[in-house]
């Protein structure tokens, strides 16, 4: 391959470009020898010349499109700078990728953005993964190294460099981070504190700057030490460089270290009020930059998680408080102000305020500090003398001062931190993480320049021997001829640093020179190494030399390195310091007494001295070095002497200390480029990018690769890529080398350029594009042989198509124009009689107009007619009527003034008469006469008077009784007054209306007048309504159309609605669905975690158990995984019983029985657990319930409890009564129990009266008996005989009453004998003094004590007594018991009562909508609570009425069982046991006597339950047993056991039990014998039995599992059957609900006597943990297949795209890479064969199907996340190879009926991945349809698919803006916080269901086959 080849027409080239440093073109001509001109036209379309001198200076080529974006840049066939810089560039501004590989090396470039890429699904998705498997990443890395140290257990380190915000310090805490997750343990927590030190680290030592934020001012290296399993187990850190000097200068926009800044934003916390802190602002050394702020940070919140990490890592309160003191001194320092005095001295005013603070910050005399600040003492031979400091020199040893004591902090802090972290138990290996500058290059570079510059010679002198080594060690392992590859050694400049007389010898011999400076030491420099390659002298300066490192040429001022090598304070300064009052502060300044070697460093050797003087003057050590325990071989030397050490010394030192930590390690490489200098997100500058790559290395390493083979390829690869240049007679399948060998031999002739290794293709630089080149020619060359062809035929065709269509047009032509004849005749004949016909209508419509018009004029003219006439008639009538009432008006006004005219007359005269009789009377009066008669008359008037006066005192007492009741009618009459003022005004208002009528009547008149007038309007208007009309009928039939339009609408709209609301419903139900199914999940994961707590608990135990039994000097054991489990702790899952406090009793006994190790210990969680199911469950259920009765309940709550209140008094007062009649009783008997009393104090002994009344209620007892059986027998007849005629009367015989047994005569006999009524009253008797026992709480002998021999007499009366007695004690304690229970319900209500009247109090200061609020929600709360305890009480009652009736059917069946004894069962005796009464529970007894019948069932029931055999004689009775022989007889479908045969069963039905035993059988076999062992166990009645055989079962199941943890085939078998066996606890339970699914006959095999809910949760909960157990193995089987089979496997023959990039860059890559063929075929085989052993086990159909969409949803996840994180899976063809997979998926799917629309869910978002790598990405069209068809997948998802998208070979790139648009849409989701998630779950596990499914077989139809070895079970 020539030179002229290469460089043809159209070959694509970089040009140097000033902006941008290089730009693409593309050759315009060919270019040939000797051509001094090359033609290029750049990519913006401009054209240019460049002028060549020879080959040597032709632009570089550019790489292929195939290889631009690659993920590694060795992987580059032209390896050079432009194309370096470019891959990057595309890499980090088009696909958003940060990390790239570069060979060995991590390129991380900082976005400048917050991105998803480091969350813990991140961290797991990497984990475990090769190197080269997933995109580059900062995991990938720490990955790498973890996997090498613990497969071949070698120390790693990782080196993080780049320049001042490239990202240095977070690229390492990443790194951290990562081995904190995979490598953290929860016993230690280590790792919390390892990470807990990176905020204190970035408070003391990270500062602002304008490149960064948060840039870290020094060097860190972090070991993080492993034990042998892997597990952090501490660490330990070294600092390099801290830049002390910031502490006292920053430039501008900076800032000094955050903790100053955090100080001060937290000054007003109480802890920090002495440090007298103020805004940055007020303080020197903060306010120098003018920046006190950083966007984005909150200092005092980074002050509280400062605090937080020191108590995490145990930073004791004291000792926070003075390093808080210390640092607020050294602000406080900045402010301590030095004036210039005369005579070159300075000194300190005395009204300074913060030398006073600072002494007493740091405990020292303000007197010395201010006297030793501005003087310095001087000791010579015979004196010591004193003298002043010149201001600057003052000013100097303040900010010496204040950087060594910030020093000394930081150093303190670091040593504190490795204390904490230290390993606490032996370390195997470590990871090093180091953090360190790179290399920088400023204006005026200085000392700390030059030792940073220093230490990265050193790191790149070992990288590139590290990449040499790689590169040599590839070569040797591929067994490939390779050559010595030249690279850049800088060693030279290395050793014209650090050897003899080199820079940093000449810097400390200058150091030791009394009056060294720095132009003495440059000068020394320019006479040693003037002449050398990496040494020059600049021409301009005398104080400045220049260094040539290995990235470019660094000019350094040598001003201040001299004193910085010195770092020299005042001892007079630290001698105070060390006098502190504060033990932490003189520490921190203690003098070390560190030995050194004198044979060594003899650069720096100086003479010893005598002893430490306080004058003497020392050289601090660096920020970070590390003192040396020990300098000497030897122990035995112990050399006092101190020497001065100087700050390079030290940092060579520690640089060489930390390069041979390195060279023990195998490093990884992380290079950390800064974009841009202005801090934007995803800016590209490749100016600052391009200097950065030269000053790291990555063009070094790009150079090392081209020097040898950069490009590799493996055989596979190169013939799946290059098969289009072979020719079809060499193409040979099954010789895959052996053809690329062929063909490469064909198409490059020289073999240098080439290498065939073991497994792969070596080429050198260039020849991947070379062979690129070729396959293009030739696929461009068949594309045009293609198109020519095509064309010919596409032409062909066209013209065969203009042909027929000629004819065809020709064809329709003339029948077109033969058409339109014949329809020009029809329209001419047409239009004739048109014509005709329009005429004719035309003339009539004429007549018909005229006609109507006519009409009209006239009925017009005879309306206007009548009209006038009518009018004139009218007025005429009106007139009349006017004259009328005028004439009467004026007859009434004459008539009027005729009487009025008479009455005054009649007055004139009556008046005249008047006066004329009163004149008479004058006269008269004058006359003697009359006088007499007017004193007669006196008199008699005085007597009267007199008499009338005694009668007025005698009423006078009468009126002044009459005056109280007339000053209250004076009331009255004020208040009628008052009413007749009213009346008046009513009658006044009443007279006003009636003015108001009288104008109203007028009014009225008029309004007639005006309403004839209208009614003549009226008329006119009807008949205009009536023309009008016609219109209106007209629009309203358009009306009429218009709302049949509008009713349509509607309709539909309402279709709409409804169809809308039937959506709200299914999404309602939805979302409650999908809030069950997270409770659901919720329980399992809380049972998944529980098992998980318990199986460690387990490890744990076995741990102490095995170092407890293993000998002292025994080494520890490692950890193993555990294949069994302790039967004991794991026994007992629940109760038997439904009740809390029964569930307390049954836990109690069994403590007490088995003792508390063996007793159940996770009981309690369980139970828990059990109740919070439980009690969901019943609100899901009862929820819709309570709703509609809470209304009800409300109303009724009130009424209820007044009624239950009266009720409670009622029967308190019945009791009292009756009480009281029972206590007379009691005291007319009290006299006989003296006497009886006496009698038996006189007794022979004190057994007597117990003997015999033990015999007598023994004789009771057989007496009872035999009439209680005489009566069972007598109903059993009965009832029999009642069958038989209803039997014979459903089929139609004839029956008659004879046939029954005549009963009567034996009735009539024993009622004449007494015998009837004396059993009876005899078991009546029995059965009240029973009752009276139990409820007395009182025993027999206690009783029998207190009677003594009352049995003898067997007096009816005194055995009434007795039960009187009893009955009345258990009233008594009733009566306390309800009057207890009363008082607490009263002071319930007083609480009640007083809580409402605070409320109330409460709600009357709020505001009324407040206060109805308030209200309400408290009634709410209130009802809800009362709801909540009476559904409570309806559940216990439930079930307890559920438990009343289970024991009244096994009491029935007993009874009716008991009718087919044989009749000599009458005579045999069995011995009958006294029960005895419960104590806890007092059962009240009722005065009145229950039936016979209760009492018959009672004590038939009692005696019919099964007696223990302790208490049976079986000598006595050996005829016992014909009773329970008769029953098993009777009763099938169960198996018997003993009760020591019960491991034995366990051991043989599960823990030793094979699948292979079961096929043949019937599925879920084992599952019913075990649930027909329960059933005998609950048929006898044994809770013991019941209990201890379902913990035995749930144990063994669990230890079966556990034993064979990662055998499909036992998992799925006993999943099965744990979920058949719950189901049959269902079916079998006797529950409604389940029960009605059964058939008769297993309704019969109900369980009746225990209730095992609460064990069929358990069982419920161990099939999820077995599921659970289940999807694990399957995942850990098919996890490693999904990737290889969905998207590596070639199974539709589309792959031609490049290889994947592997380029043996780890050496963790397994062996079998190239060798693992995996198909689609494969996963479906594997999924097959689980399906099958699943369906052969009997697996119910819903549980496999959910089984299947877990698998479908982990191969949905995996391969969206591998697609997420690998950018050559994101092409067209491999979103067709999916589409493919998933089509061969959904067919198997579907072939074994498992497709679903819960499988499709699981699915689609993967289809979508493959819709969105295969639709058109660069339309608006495209926008819209990726938007609409990705609605599964996030946002963040579908940008890093869009961003990490590759073209194929002639597909057009992606822009930038459409994904931009399509991200804009995409945001207006509205789930923002969903949206930001980028990787799938893959752990994820469905929440699942057991649905119920009862079973159609009978357990009396069931065999248990031989092979199960239970021959000792026994079928009744």
């Amino acid at each position: 391959m020539t030179t002229q080849e290469l460089y043809s027409k159209r070959a694509r080239v970089w040009v140097r470009d000033p902006e941008v440093v290089w730009k693409g073109g593309e050759l315009t001509k060919d270019y040939k020898e000797g051509d001094k001109e090359l033609a290029i036209e750049l990519e913006d379309g401009t054209a240019v010349t460049l002028k060549i001198k020879n080959k040597d200076e032709l632009p570089p080529l550019r790489n292929p499109d195939i290889l631009i974006g690659e993920n590694d840049l060795t992987s580059l066939s032209y390896l050079h700078e432009p194309a370096v810089l470019f891959n990057l560039q595309e890499r980090f501004t088009r696909s958003n990728a940060i990390y790239t590989y570069c060979g060995i090396v991590l390129v991380a470039i900082n976005p400048y953005e917050e991105l998803p890429l480091y969350g813990e699904d991140v961290i797991q998705a990497y984990h475990g993964q090769d190197m080269g498997a997933m995109d580059p990443h900062i995991f990938a890395v720490a990955e790498e190294a973890f996997k090498r140290m613990s497969r071949f257990e070698q120390d790693q380190s990782i080196i993080v460099s780049g320049e001042s915000g490239a990202g240095k310090t977070v690229s390492a805490k990443y790194a951290m981070r990562y081995f904190a997750s995979v490598g953290g343990t929860a016993e230690t927590q280590v790792e919390k504190k390892v990470l807990a030190s990176n905020p204190i680290m970035e408070a003391i030592g990270n500062a602002k700057t304008t490149r960064n934020d948060n840039s870290s001012r020094f060097g860190k290296y972090i070991e993080i030490a492993f034990n042998k399993v892997h597990h952090i187990v501490g660490a330990n850190m070294r600092t390099y460089l801290l830049e002390k000097s910031r502490v006292v200068f920053q430039a501008s926009e900076e800032r000094n270290y955050h903790i100053f800044y955090q100080l001060c934003a937290a000054c007003n916390l109480p802890e920090l009020q002495n440090l007298r802190l103020a805004h940055p602002d007020m303080f020197f050394y903060t306010q120098q930059g003018e920046a006190p702020t950083v966007d984005g940070i909150d200092d005092s919140q980074q002050f509280l998680d400062l605090r937080d990490a020191m108590s995490l890592l145990n930073f004791s309160n004291e000792q926070q408080k003075y390093i808080f003191q210390v640092i607020g001194a050294v602000l406080h320092f900045g402010n301590v102000e030095i004036v210039p005095e005369k005579h070159e001295s300075s000194k300190i005013e005395s009204d300074n305020e913060n030398l006073p603070i600072v002494c007493d910050l740091l405990g020292v005399e303000e007197a010395q500090m201010k006297k030793w600040l501005c003087n310095r003492k001087i000791v010579t031979v015979r004196e010591v003398l004193t003298k002043p400091l010149t201001h600057s020199m003052a000013t100097f040893s303040r900010d010496a001062l204040s950087k060594r004591i910030y020093a000394e902090v930081f150093n303190w802090i670091v040593q504190h931190i490795n204390k904490m972290v230290i390993p606490t138990e032996k370390v195997l290996n470590f990871i090093g993480v180091l953090d360190i500058y790179g290399f920088e290059m400023f204006e005026v570079n200085s000392f700390e320049q030059f030792c940073i510059n220093y230490a990265n010679e050193k790191l790149q002198q070992q990288f590139t021997q590290h990449v040499f080594k790689l590169e040599q060690e590839e070569y040797v392992r591929e067994q490939i001829e390779w050559s010595f590859i030249d690279f850049y050694d800088n060693q030279p400049c290395i050793d014209m640093i650090e050897n003899k007389l080199g820079i940093l010898d000449l810097l400390d011999e200058e150091c030791m020179l009394p009056k060294g400076s720095d132009d003495n030491w440059c000068q020394k420099l320019y006479d040693k190494h003037t002449g050398k390659k990496h040494f020059s002298k600049p021409r301009t300066s005398r104080t400045s030399f220049v260094v040539h490192h290995f990235a470019d040429k660094v000019e350094y001022q040598s001003e201040g390195f001299v004193e910085k090598n010195r770092d020299q304070v005042n001892d007079e300064h630290l001698n105070i310091l060390r006098a502190s009052q504060y033990e932490f502060i003189a520490n921190l300044f203690k003098q070390p007494a560190e030995p050194v070697d004198l044979n060594k460093g003899k650069s720096a050797q100086v003479k010893p001295l005598r002893g430490v003087s306080k004058g003497h003057k020392t050289f601090k050590k660096s920020v970070g070095s590390q003192r040396k325990k020990k300098l000497y071989p030897d122990e035995s030397l112990e050399p006092t002497t101190l020497v001065q050490v100087s700050s390079t010394t030290k940092f060579r030192d520690s640089l060489r200390y930390l390069m041979s930590k390195l060279n023990m390690t195998t490093p990884h490489y992380v290079r950390c480029i800064k974009p841009n200098d202005f801090k934007k997100a995803f800016d590209y500058e490749p100016k600052r990018a391009v200097e950065q790559l030269r000053a790291c290395g990555v063009l070094e390493t790009i150079r090392i690769s081209a020097a040898g083979y950069p490009s590799r390829w493996t055989y596979p690869e190169f013939f799946t890529r290059y098969r289009v240049l072979m020719k079809p007679k060499d193409v040979n399948r099954n010789d895959v080398r052996g053809t690329s060998e062929k063909t490469l031999q064909k198409l490059i002739s020289d073999p240098d350029k080439y290498q065939f290794g073991k497994t792969k293709i070596f080429f050198r630089a260039g020849q991947v594009a070379y062979l690129e080149k070729l396959r293009a020619d030739k696929l461009r060359a068949a594309c045009i042989l293609m198109q020519k062809t095509v064309r010919c035929w596409v032409q062909w065709r066209k013209y065969q198509r203009i042909r027929n269509s000629t004819i065809i047009i020709q064809k329709y032509a003339r029948g077109l124009l033969a058409r339109r004849l014949v329809k020009y005749m029809r329209r001419t004949s047409a239009s004739t009689c048109i014509q005709r016909r329009w005429k004719g209508y035309h003339q009539r419509q004429k007549y018909l107009h005229i006609r109507k018009a006519i009409v009209t004029i006239q009925s017009y003219t005879r309306g206007m007619y009548g009209r006038q006439r009518y009018t004139i008639i009218l007025r005429e009538a009106r007139a009349t009527t006017i004259q009328r009432y005028a004439r009467g008006w004026m007859a009434r006004k004459r008539h009027r003034k005729v009487l009025k005219a008479i009455i005054l007359l009649q007055c004139c005269v009556r008046r005249m008469r008047a006066r004329r009789e009163l004149k008479q009377l004058k006269i008269e009066a004058r006359s003697v006469e009359h006088h007499r008669k007017v004193q007669k008359g006196m008199e008699n008037k005085i007597i009267t008077l007199t008499q009338k006066i005694e009668e007025m005192k005698e009423k006078s007492v009468k009126a002044k009784e009459q005056e109280v009741t007339i000053q209250k009618l004076n009331s009255q009459v004020i208040v009628l007054e008052k009413t007749q003022v009213e009346a008046k005004e009513a009658t006044k208002r009443a007279n006003e209306a009636e003015t108001e009528i009288e104008r109203l009547r007028r009014e009225l008149g008029e309004v007639t007048q005006h309403r004839d007038k209208l009614a003549t309007d009226l008329e006119n208007i009807r008949r205009q309504s009536e023309e009008a009309s016609k219109d209106h009928e007209a629009e309203s039939a358009k009306l009429k159309e218009d709302l049949t339009e509008k009713e349509n609408q509607m309709k539909e709209q309402q279709v709409q609605m409804e169809e809308r609301m039937k959506e709200e419903v299914a999404a309602i139900r939805q979302e409650t669905a999908k809030e069950i199914e997270e409770e659901r999940s919720r329980h399992q994961k809380l049972l998944q975690d529980y098992n998980r707590m318990e199986q460690r608990c387990e490890n744990l135990k076995e741990d102490m158990l095995a170092l407890q039994s293993a000998p002292p000097g025994a080494p520890p054991r490692s950890r193993a995984i555990r294949t069994d489990s302790n039967e004991e702790n794991e026994s007992g899952y629940g109760t038997l019983s439904t009740s809390t406090t029964e569930d307390a009793e049954n836990i109690e006994r069994e403590i007490m029985e088995q003792g508390e190790e063996l007793a159940s210990m996770d009981m309690s969680v369980f139970l828990k657990l059990q109740q919070r199911v439980r009690t969901l469950e019943k609100e899901k259920k009862q929820l819709q319930d309570l709703m509609d009765k809470n209304e009800d309940n409300n109303k009724n709550i009130a009424s209820t409890t007044a009624n239950e209140l009266q009720v409670t008094n009622n029967q308190l007062q019945s009791l009292k009564e009756e009480n009281a009649s029972l206590k007379g009783d009691l005291a007319a008997r009290i006299n006989d129990l003296v006497t009886l009393r006496a009698s038996l104090q006189s007794g022979s002994g004190e057994d007597e009266p117990m003997t015999i009344l033990t015999k007598q209620l023994a004789a009771l007892n057989e007496e009872n008996e035999k009439h209680r059986k005489e009566v069972l027998k007598l109903k059993t007849e009965l009832a029999n005989s009642g069958k038989v005629i209803n039997n014979n009367k459903d089929v139609g015989i004839n029956t008659d009453v004879d046939l029954l047994p005549d009963l009567s005569p034996e009735v009539e006999e024993m009622s004449k004998d007494g015998g009837l009524q004396m059993a009876y009253k005899s078991l009546k008797m029995t059965n009240h003094l029973f009752a009276a026992l139990s409820a007395s709480q009182s025993s027999l002998q206690d009783t029998v004590h207190k009677y003594g021999s009352l049995a003898q007499t067997h007096n009816d009366m005194q055995v009434g007594q007795i039960i009187l007695e009893k009955e009345i004690e258990a009233l008594k304690k009733n009566h306390e018991h309800e009057v207890q229970q009363l008082r607490e319900e009263m002071d319930k209500l007083r609480q009640d009562n007083e809580r409402q009247q605070e409320i109330i109090g409460q709600n009357l200061q709020l505001t009324p909508e407040a206060r109805v609020n308030q209200v309400a929600q408290h009634e709410i709360s209130r009802l809800t609570n009362e709801n909540l305890d009476l559904l409570e009480q309806n559940e216990y009652l439930e079930k307890h009425v559920k438990k009343l009736k289970k024991q009244l059917k096994a009491a029935y069946k007993r009874v009716t069982q008991s009718q087919h004894e044989s009749t000599d069962d009458q005579n045999r005796t069995c011995e009958i046991i006294v029960p005895e009464f419960p104590t806890t529970h007092p059962i009240p007894v009722s005065s009145a006597a229950p039936s016979i019948t209760s009492e018959a069932s009672s004590m038939v029931s009692n005696s019919m339950a099964p007696i223990p055999h302790n208490h049976v004689n079986e000598a006595q009775h050996p005829s016992h047993s014909p009773l329970l022989r008769h029953k098993e007889y009777q009763i099938l479908g169960m198996l018997e056991y003993q009760p020591h045969d019960e491991q034995r069963f366990i051991k043989s039905i599960i823990t030793d039990f094979q699948p292979k035993h079961a096929e043949g059988h019937l599925p879920g076999l084992p599952a019913y014998v075990i649930f027909m062992c329960i059933r005998h166990a609950d048929y006898m009645n044994d809770d013991r039995k019941v209990k201890s055989l379902l913990a035995g079962v749930i144990n063994g199941i669990k230890k079966t599992v556990k034993k064979h943890f990662e055998d499909f085939e036992y998992v799925s078998f006993w999943l099965t059957n744990t979920i058949r066996l719950l189901h049959i606890l269902k079916q079998y339970s006797g529950e409604e609900n389940f029960s009605n699914q059964n058939s008769d006959r297993q309704n019969e095999h109900c369980l009746r006597n225990f209730d095992l809910s609460e064990y069929r949760q358990v069982m419920n909960d161990l099939g999820v943990h077995i599921y659970q157990m289940m999807v694990r193995i399957i995942e850990n089987k098919i996890q490693p297949m999904i990737v290889p089979s969905m998207l590596e496997s070639d199974s539709a023959g589309l792959t031609t795209n490049k290889p994947t990039g592997l380029r043996g860059r780890s050496a963790s890559v397994s062996e079998d890479y190239e060798t693992r063929h995996v198909s689609i075929d494969s996963l479906i085989k594997q999924l097959a064969a689980y399906l099958q052993v699943m369906s052969k086990h009997g697996m119910d159909p819903e549980l496999t199907k959910q089984v299947i969409k877990q698998c479908f949803y982990l191969v949905t996840a995996s391969t969206i996340n591998n697609i997420l994180l690998r950018k050559d899976m994101c092409h067209w063809s491999k979103g067709v190879q999916i589409r493919y997979n998933m089509s061969e998926l959904e067919e198997w799917l579907r072939s074994t009926r498992m497709y679903d629309m819960g499988m499709e869910e699981t699915l689609e978002p993967l289809v979508q991945v493959a819709q969105l790598l295969q639709v058109k990405k660069r339309t608006v069209d495209g926008v819209d349809l990726i938007c609409e068809a990705c609605t599964k997948l996030t946002v963040t998802q579908i940008v890093k698919i869009l961003n990490l998208y590759t073209p194929d070979e002639y597909e057009k790139r992606t822009e930038v803006s459409f994904i931009r648009k399509v991200q804009a849409r995409l945001h207006k989701r509205p789930d923002p916080r969903r949206e930001t998630q980028l990787l799938i779950d893959a752990k994820h596990t469905f929440s699942v269901v057991f649905p119920y499914n009862p079973s159609s077989v009978l357990v009396t139809e069931i065999n248990v086959p031989d092979s199960f070895s239970l021959q000792f079970l026994r079928k009744m």
